[in-house]
């Protein structure tokens, strides 16, 4: 049975890659069945070989070959021909040719043109019928009711692929908007962040000028504090080119360049805050601090922050969660967070669950080289787990 599926699938996708080869066998068979059909029939009782027939009838079928590119015009020819084989031969055939000149044209024109091309062949149809099988309705009848089932079989086959056609085109237009809406939400994101880091950077380069023209002041006065000042300075400017370096990668709007604000960004020392502040909207939230804390880059803290606060804000907007648990780590090379809740996680959409906020904690967990992975509890919860190290990837 498996032999039997696996034949008829190789001739259906062989049939699919090549439509003309199979319209041009079905025309040769339709044609040697005709004329050999033909030839029987006056033979038989004795007749010479009816040469107008022979060479009338292949115009009633060989057209076949071509009814993919011209639909109409092998309804005509096979129509004329059938005709004109009835009037000058007074031999009438079952017109197979037309039968499926007929199908082709419901099923590849428009319902309008091939409704008035079933109207326009109506008549020779009905005469041949009549010819050949006599006026008797018991007999015409289903004779003719096999054409009009031809004619909505292919009327039902052109709508079933316009129909499949529209569900492609649909597809493909929800896909490029999706891939179009992730693509602005990533611009968007790299620019905030930038935004952000230069925010940073433009503080420690304030700094760096405070301290430097204290240093100058000083230099005569107090060798000593002015040394500290100068070193303070060396400090900071390190601070500023590793941010700078993870900024190089970034892209950003000019609008956003204008009028940066000089202080920096929240950083680890607000998670704090940021739970307070969450634990007041009524969901239970509890933080843990694991390690020895130590200072951070203040862009490692910044996106600890934002990745902390994105995913409460995750929590509080979709998961419909009773409580909350954030854990910050510190371990030897890098800072690690986790925050869990019991809820049911982001709503999917179109199946996914990469909205904006977590395309967002993705790029700023990727400017430091690091790692975030979410994920659904199995009915427990959802997870967002993050790493960020405190060293920024070599460029």
């Amino acid at each position: 049975m498996s032999q039997i599926s696996t034949r008829v699938a190789a001739v259906r996708d062989a049939i699919r890659r090549h439509p003309w080869w199979t319209d041009l066998l079905l025309a040769l068979f339709l044609t040697v069945i005709s004329v050999a059909s033909a030839i029987v029939a006056r033979t038989r009782y004795g007749h010479s070989v009816p040469v107008l027939e022979v060479i009338l009838v292949p115009f009633t079928t060989a057209p076949i070959a071509l009814r993919r590119c011209r639909p109409l015009a092998v309804l005509a020819v096979t129509v004329s021909a059938a005709v004109l084989v009835l009037i000058l031969t007074s031999q009438a055939q079952f017109p197979v040719g037309v039968l499926v000149a007929l199908y082709t044209v419901a099923s590849r024109c428009e319902r309008p043109v091939s409704i008035r091309a079933a109207e326009w062949v109506a008549l020779p149809i009905t005469v041949a019928v009549i010819v050949n099988n006599g006026p008797h309705l018991g007999r015409v009848i289903p004779e003719l009711a096999v054409f009009a089932i031809a004619w909505v079989l292919g009327d039902n086959i052109r709508t079933r692929r316009a129909y499949l056609a529209e569900l492609e085109a649909r597809a493909a237009r929800l896909e490029r908007e999706r891939e179009e809406k992730a693509r602005r939400a990533v611009i968007e994101e790299r620019t905030r962040i930038a935004r952000e880091l230069h925010d940073v950077i433009a503080h420690n380069v304030s700094v760096m000028v405070v301290q430097a023209s204290a240093g100058e002041e000083l230099f005569d006065v107090d060798p000593k504090r002015a040394r500290e000042s100068l070193s303070a300075v060396a400090s900071t400017g390190r601070a500023a080119l590793a941010e700078l370096r993870r900024l190089l990668g970034v892209i950003r709007t000019e609008e956003e360049s204008a009028d940066a604000a000089y202080s920096p960004q929240p950083g680890i020392e607000y998670i704090a805050e940021l739970v307070r502040q969450v634990r007041e909207t009524g969901l239970p939230v509890q933080l843990s601090v694991l390690g020895e804390p130590r200072e951070l880059p203040e862009g490692v803290g910044l996106c600890a922050y934002r990745i902390v606060q994105e995913a409460l804000t995750n929590t509080l907007k979709h998961a419909d969660a009773s409580e909350a648990e954030v854990s910050v780590r510190y371990v030897a090379d890098a800072l690690e967070l986790q925050v869990l809740d019991d809820g049911r996680g982001p709503t999917p959409i179109n199946g996914e669950t990469s909205g904006h906020g977590l395309i967002g904690m993705r790029e700023r967990v990727a400017l430091f080289g690091g790692e975030l992975s979410t994920r659904s509890r199995d009915g427990r919860g959802y997870e967002v787990r993050a790493r960020i190290p405190f060293e920024a990837p070599a460029r």
